[in-house]
């Protein structure tokens, strides 16, 4: 069985982004020779998240807005982990919702996704760099 491993890293210029990572997935998967296997990509922080949805700025716009209303990031003295300095709880629990990896199977060497489906990274603490991993496992 071949193994492949990559990090990708990703840095949003706001607090709050949503990035289709599907090309550079697509990259790692070609580079990693398999052609029959798993895919797994991971937000290696905990206040980013990974997920598989449709690329259409509407719903990114409505994930904000839902997310928003569930974990508003102010005031941030509603949050107990914020009495420690920190400012981003919220970012956390957003996280925690959106989910922190995704798995895809790799059939005839690509993507297996269902129609409309694309990879996207979650970003809830923006302004600065996070690793997402990819790993990738098969024949």
């Amino acid at each position: 069985m071949k193994t492949y491993r990559e990090e990708l890293w990703v840095e949003t210029k706001t607090r709050r982004a949503f990035a289709n990572i599907t090309p550079q997935v697509e990259a790692s998967v070609r580079k990693s020779g398999v052609k029959e296997g798993l895919c797994l990509v991971n937000a290696m922080h905990i206040s980013a998240s990974v997920f598989i949805n449709d690329d259409e700025l509407g719903l990114h716009h409505d994930f904000d807005v839902f997310l928003e209303k569930l974990a508003p990031h102010e005031p941030i003295e509603q949050y107990r982990h914020n009495d420690t300095g920190e400012d981003n709880a919220d970012a956390h629990l957003k996280r925690q919702i959106m989910g922190r990896e995704v798995v895809v199977a790799i059939t005839d060497g690509k993507l297996d996704f269902g129609p409309w489906e694309q990879i996207f990274y979650g970003e809830f603490d923006g302004k600065r760099r996070k690793r997402v991993l990819i790993k990738i496992i098969g024949e």
